[in-house]
């Protein structure tokens, strides 16, 4: 379930020098915050903080012409910053393989799952359950309840930057 943690947005907001503190509000939509990273070329996201600790990105970076699912965990520890991982994820019983790469953002781990089907996106927007998984482990699961809203107001956010 989605819910603001103030604490990790907070945390991740006061970290020095790192693309969270850029990042621009630019509104919200089915739950989730709206919003514009400078980084990425202007590339709007959706971002949504769940109750296990993880922090959850959606969007377009506009500097690779791709999109991307980024997710920030506290207990994830063990991520190393720029190796990769063999991953896949279920989304309501269809199953992808990936590959994320680590990362951290003020000093917690995370794993950046990038993609060049746009379309993509919009898959994922109309399933309930994305449940990820490393090493045959489960490392997440989340509700995608909003999603669909959220993409489409990341939609907008984009014709609004051009």
């Amino acid at each position: 379930m989605k819910q603001v943690t103030l604490a990790v947005v907070a945390l991740i907001a006061a970290a020095g020098s790192l693309p969270a503190q850029e990042l621009e509000q630019w509104g919200t939509a089915g739950g989730w915050d709206v919003l514009i990273d400078p980084s990425l070329g202007d590339g709007c996201l959706i971002q949504a903080a769940y109750q296990d600790g993880s922090l959850v990105r959606i969007g377009f970076d506009r500097t690779e012409g791709s999109g991307y699912i980024t997710a920030f965990n506290e207990a994830w520890g063990e991520i190393e910053e720029g190796a990769e991982y063999d991953i896949w994820f279920d989304l309501d019983g269809q199953q992808y393989d990936g590959v994320a790469t680590g990362i951290y953002l003020a000093g917690v781990p995370g794993a950046d799952i990038y993609f060049d089907n746009a379309d993509f996106l919009f898959d994922i927007a109309q399933k309930y359950t994305l449940t990820l998984y490393h090493d045959g482990g489960e490392v997440m699961a989340i509700d995608l309840g909003g999603t669909y809203v959220g993409l489409e107001a990341v939609l907008e956010c984009q014709d609004d930057m051009g």
